[in-house]
């Protein structure tokens, strides 16, 4: 009788715990298909490394609250990328005499040698470097500092412990944040990236142990200086079909982004070791999403070998109203994970971004004349139209009579655009009613695949070329898909349509 009530009590222990992390992801607003943290704010996706079969995302987080504030590394795990689950907050703010530190972006790296001896027992073990904000607590010191430390875990971030010789790397600076550390195996050490914001420069340095950093070279100002740059990260990219690789520096600009606000913008090049240097070639810069809704994305660490891409994952708002966003009791939300890869061809070179998505894929349509769907969110469809037709040809998202959202290809103007100005029905800023596009690659086909979640949708087209993220919040989940054309009648579209499955039930 003892072993049964222990074995119930086990039972029902398990099902309040499943019971409590599923509660409260059912609200209006709440992605079905996007990691959301079930209360408070989110923003920049942090240290973001696979580790043990787990994909970990860290994320800056308020504990205390659904707006910006009290920083600290909230923590969610997955087995597939979609699934979540969330744990309790990995690294919090701390509060000492002196100051409070606040956790800002960085990134996490498994330290397989015990190059830090950080390590227990000289086993693997994950290593924090992070950025701390530091606000003091004299109420007429204003000046605040912002410097690179260290935090270790040896049982799979479950816990975590702020290393005793922090800050590992100081300028004395107020700005300097958001290191993004990669292990450079050919020379044997650690290299980071991170951002001297106001200078619109990206620093490399490097370490053998992760706590003794010495400096190597600058990269910037190039590109897009408007705004301060921040949220680097360099990751070595292989070829869309062969062995043949670049690296691309990515770096988040906030605000001046074309699109307006946050964006971002990435470099293709090499790295030597010490210098990344941007190519020549036609292409070589370009933003890694032109919607309004995708910043600070982030590439995971220590990628299993089944996994020959990287992984980047973003924050799918935009600092001109994230605080203004209508959703409760959460307030902040990620992208979809995308392989990236990079091609050539007439119009140079290019990343390309293919969402994870296919295993959520369920119930599947065949579009083989255009005519109209109706489907309720989340759903995908992988559209091809035809790349000779005249004027604007695309989709609109119908969720009532009043309010889209459309999608197209507009041949006239030679652009790819997502026009969001009619597609919710609720006031969030001036800012968030827009029509965002980017110029269209004259060479690549007219492909396009649409990811629709409750409140966002994910474009991509022309082989992933081009991605644009955009918050809608429709009046309704239910979709009706009408495809257009400026020309009259319905435009030349095959294609499939999937519905998807929520990740939270």
């Amino acid at each position: 009788m003892r072993v049964l009530l222990k074995s119930v009590a086990l039972l029902l222990a398990a099902a309040l715990t499943m019971q409590a992390q599923n509660s409260g992801y059912d609200q209006r607003y709440r992605p079905q298909i996007h990691f959301s943290p079930q209360h408070n704010w989110t923003n920049d996706p942090n240290g973001l490394v696979y580790f043990h079969g787990e994909y970990h995302l860290f994320f800056q987080y308020n504990p205390e609250g659904d707006q910006w504030g009290h920083m600290s590394w909230g923590h969610a795990v997955s087995r597939d990328l979609l699934h979540w689950r969330e744990l309790p907050v990995a690294i919090p703010e701390l509060k000492t005499e002196k100051d409070t530190e606040m956790v800002f972006t960085g990134s996490v790296v498994v330290d397989e040698k015990n190059t830090s001896g950080l390590c227990t027992n000289n086993k693997p073990c994950m290593v924090a470097i992070y950025t701390g904000h530091h606000i003091p607590a004299a109420p007429n010191e204003k000046h605040t500092l912002q410097n690179q430390n260290l935090a270790y875990s040896n049982d799979d971030g479950r816990t975590w412990t702020r290393y005793k010789g922090n800050p590992v790397l100081d300028l004395k600076m107020a700005d300097f944040r958001d290191p993004s550390v990669l292990r450079d195996e050919e020379h044997g050490r650690w290299v980071m990236s991170v951002a001297l914001p106001l200078e619109h420069k990206v620093r490399l340095y490097a370490s053998t142990d992760l706590k003794q950093w010495t400096e190597l070279s600058d990269f910037g100002p190039a590109g897009s200086t408007k705004g301060e740059w921040e949220c680097p990260t360099m990751i070595r990219v292989p070829h869309q079909r062969s062995e043949a690789s670049l690296w691309a520096l990515k770096v988040g600009i906030n605000p001046g982004a074309p699109q307006g606000g946050s964006g971002e913008q990435y470099f293709l090049g090499g790295f030597d070791g010490t210098h990344f240097s941007q190519s020549s070639d036609k292409g070589a810069h370009g933003w890694t999403n032109y919607g309004k809704d995708d910043y600070c994305a982030i590439s995971f660490n220590h990628l299993p070998a089944s996994e020959p891409r990287p992984i980047l994952l973003g924050w799918m708002s935009n600092w001109q109203y994230a605080g203004k966003l209508p959703t409760s009791p959460w307030r902040g939300q990620m992208s979809l994970a995308r392989r990236v890869s990079w091609l050539r061809d007439g119009d140079g070179v290019a990343l390309t971004q293919q969402p994870v998505i296919e295993p959520l894929r369920a119930a599947h349509t065949s579009i083989r004349v255009a005519k109209e769907l109706s489907r309720t969110a989340p759903f995908e469809l992988s559209l091809r139209f035809n790349p000779e037709a005249k004027g604007t040809h695309g989709v609109r998202l119908y969720s009532d009579a009043e309010h889209f959202t459309e999608i197209a290809f507009d041949n006239t103007k030679h652009e790819f655009y997502v026009d969001r100005t009619h597609a919710s029905d609720v006031t969030i800023s001036p800012d968030f009613p827009v029509r965002t596009a980017t110029p269209l690659a004259p060479t690549r086909a007219h492909d396009l695949r649409i990811v629709v979640d409750t409140i966002s949708v994910e474009a991509f087209a022309q082989q992933g070329t081009i991605t644009m993220t955009n918050l809608i919040f429709p009046s309704s989940l239910k979709n009706r898909v009408v495809f257009i054309s400026s020309e009259g009648g319905m435009p030349e579209v095959k294609g499939d349509a999937w519905t998807l499955r929520s990740i939270w039930k």
